[in-house]
């Protein structure tokens, strides 16, 4: 098969930072988006092997551009073995303070985006099964979309994000009833408070002390399982990650 790929969103920080740095642990290629090319190209810097990390500094709330970099991904490496959707944004505000702008993008950023890579994705994950198949080998392939506990328990504020997460829940179950024909399995990890950027945006040290929160290592260490195949069981469900 070769070395294997994933696509990576939300890389330059938190979860998907440490998810990236974990799968070139593992031997794997990546490709990582985000919208501060400095900041991934950090990540790279971190990750150990920067040349085995494609920095991809795009807005995929966009479907072209959600495309493209799907596209980009498979040129640079030759395939796409994991896609993770793990970029976010968590405006807080009433449901009497929510505008259509807010909800816009964050339906934008948490739902829509997720859509787009996981169809621009789809073609490559049958076409990779068909050959492997050929080969006679099994094809896998792996959809994980971070959730978040707030779609268990939403905090108040959390109207948009909230029902905007929800929507990745969906998501993996169909693409892991879909996906049962090509090899791809899915999975939702919702984790509840992580200390990143996201987070202290919203709510400070003595609203969430950091002991609460979990490290973003810890999640990524959840998302890599799922891609290594270690909880293939939970296969189209949503993993809950709580807070300490």
């Amino acid at each position: 098969m070769g070395e294997q790929v994933a696509l990576i969103t939300g890389g330059g920080s938190g979860i998907g930072r440490a998810l990236a740095c974990a799968m070139v642990g593992e031997g794997w290629s990546v490709a990582i988006i985000g919208r501060r090319e400095q900041a991934l190209a950090e990540t790279a810097a971190l990750s150990g092997s920067p040349q085995r990390v494609l920095t991809l500094a795009l807005d995929v709330s966009e479907s072209a551009t959600a495309a493209d970099a799907v596209s980009r991904t498979v040129e640079r490496f030759g395939r796409l073995d994991a896609l993770v959707n793990n970029a976010g944004s968590a405006p807080l505000a009433s449901i009497e303070k929510t505008t259509p702008a807010l909800l816009q993008e964050c339906f934008a950023v948490n739902a829509l985006a997720p859509g787009y890579l996981t169809a621009a994705a789809w073609p490559v994950f049958r076409r990779q099964a068909e050959e492997a198949r050929a080969q006679g080998k099994s094809p896998r392939a792996t959809v994980v979309n971070v959730s978040s506990m707030a779609t268990r328990d939403p905090f108040a504020g959390f109207f948009a994000y909230a029902a905007a997460k929800a929507s990745v829940n969906l998501m993996a179950q169909s693409c892991a009833k879909e996906g049962r024909a090509i090899g791809v399995r899915a999975f939702a990890v919702a984790p509840g408070a992580v200390e990143t950027p996201m987070l202290r945006a919203n709510f400070n040290d003595r609203s969430i002390p950091p002991a609460r929160a979990l490290a973003p290592e810890a999640v990524a260490h959840v998302i890599a399982a799922c891609i290594l195949g270690e909880r293939d069981a939970e296969n189209g469900q949503v993993i809950w990650v709580p807070s300490p």
